[in-house]
């Protein structure tokens, strides 16, 4: 009951300081990750919570699942097919890039071996899109920008999961092992899909029946109750429930517009409680003895995976294209790391191998400055493309006479 105590009082001021934080560097996501840590054990004691404590996986699990549900929704399947190779160079060269430049750095500043160095590189290679929707969800962005970032960070969570699996399963002898296959890791994935793409063609076969239909404030329940279904289906059935969540609201609002739009507010209320809930829980595992765990070659590569590591491999991946400078420069920062990590890391935990317990406070630490650096740094670059728009300057490698004012257009829708 503490926690939740916690929780109402950090929900209240996030609230009251939004306006504030809206404008300024001041992260509503950073007040609960602050939050969380002061009531821990670290410090005044209020909370207990470990990183195999029930309630860690199952925050985290479940924040990520509505972030990548109402994320699917802002996805457009008629302008991702026409605008899919940024995407797939992020995905296809970026994220394998990322993953091994890590995994080089761990084995080498960390001292980890390469099984458990390169299983950190997969955790971390993905991004958040509980973070990168900090940038993304702003009009003032360019949307050939806002779709990179929604798009990458919406589909990796899933890639990512087979190889951090295989390489557990590699890493040692371990009760994950038998689960860890490729044909059981394929076959989860694969339901995913299908039970993301087939519950909401479903639901909207059944609205379209006569006697049915739902009325007006009741309309976006409709939605909820699909994803709390495709959410216990893929429970219940180990189906890869982040593929399932994304493609069911990219899936959703391809069938049934209508119930995207009823939808959105209440979906983007319920992520938000659920990203602050897992914020909250996150920040009381961060205690000063985890962070003096971590050795000077562990921050060292905390600091190259966030600087250096995500922008290097993601410039590298968008080389050539026709997006502007600053449009890559931000795409290559916007690089979070979050609760795909975090479920990720308590895998690699929960699972035994040697040298669990130092991958996992690498992971941790990691993710607590990229919250810090990311969440902090999404208004400011936002303000800089709404300013250069409004003063009607065009970047020096844009076409003048074309891509601004398509920006412009779409910034405003």
């Amino acid at each position: 009951m503490v926690l939740v105590v916690v929780f109402g009082v950090a929900l209240l001021v996030a609230v009251l300081l939004s306006g504030l934080a809206a404008r300024t560097v001041l992260s509503t996501s950073f007040l609960f990750l602050v939050g969380g840590a002061l009531v821990s054990d670290g410090f005044l004691g209020l909370v207990h919570i470990t990183p195999d404590s029930e309630i860690v996986a199952a925050t985290a699990d479940l924040a990520l699942f509505a972030v990548l549900f109402t994320d699917g929704m802002h996805v457009s399947l008629p302008k991702l097919r026409a605008n899919w190779k940024n995407p797939a160079r992020a995905l296809g060269l970026g994220m394998p890039l990322a993953f091994v430049f890590m995994g080089l750095v761990a084995h080498f500043l960390v001292g980890l071996d390469w099984t458990t160095a390169f299983l950190i590189g997969a955790v971390l290679a993905p991004t958040d899109p509980v973070f990168a929707s900090a940038i993304v969800g702003r009009a003032e962005v360019p949307a050939k920008l806002r779709q990179l970032l929604n798009v990458e960070s919406g589909i990796n969570d899933g890639l990512a999961l087979p190889v951090v699996l295989v390489l557990i399963a590699a890493a040692g002898p371990t009760a994950a092992s038998a689960e860890a296959s490729p044909g059981r890791i394929a076959i989860e994935l694969l339901l995913g899909l299908v039970f993301g793409i087939a519950l909401p063609l479903f639901v909207s076969v059944l609205v379209r029946f006569r006697l049915l239909g739902a009325e007006p404030k009741l309309q976006p329940l409709l939605p909820l109750a699909t994803g709390i279904m495709l959410y216990a289906a893929c429970h219940l059935t180990h189906a890869n429930p982040y593929l399932a969540a994304f493609s069911a609201g990219a899936a959703l609002a391809h069938v049934s517009p209508e119930a995207k739009v009823s939808f959105e507010p209440l979906g983007e209320a319920l992520a938000e409680l659920a990203k602050f809930a897992a914020l909250l829980v996150f920040g009381a595992l961060l205690t000063p003895r985890l962070f003096a765990d971590l050795s000077f070659g562990g921050y060292a590569a905390v600091i190259l995976a966030i600087v250096l590591i995500r922008p290097a491999s993601l410039l590298l991946s968008l080389w050539g294209t026709r997006l502007s400078r600053k449009e890559k420069l931000v795409a290559a920062w916007f690089g979070p790391k979050g609760f795909a990590s975090v479920v990720y890391g308590l895998l690699v935990l929960q699972a035994g191998i040697p040298q669990a317990q130092e991958a996992f406070t690498l992971i941790a630490v990691c993710i607590a400055f990229s919250i810090i650096a990311h969440s902090s740094t999404d208004v400011p670059i936002a303000r800089a493309f709404d300013v250069e728009d409004l003063a009607g300057i065009p970047e020096p490698d844009e076409d003048p006479t074309g891509r601004p004012m398509e920006v412009r257009t779409d910034a405003r829708a």
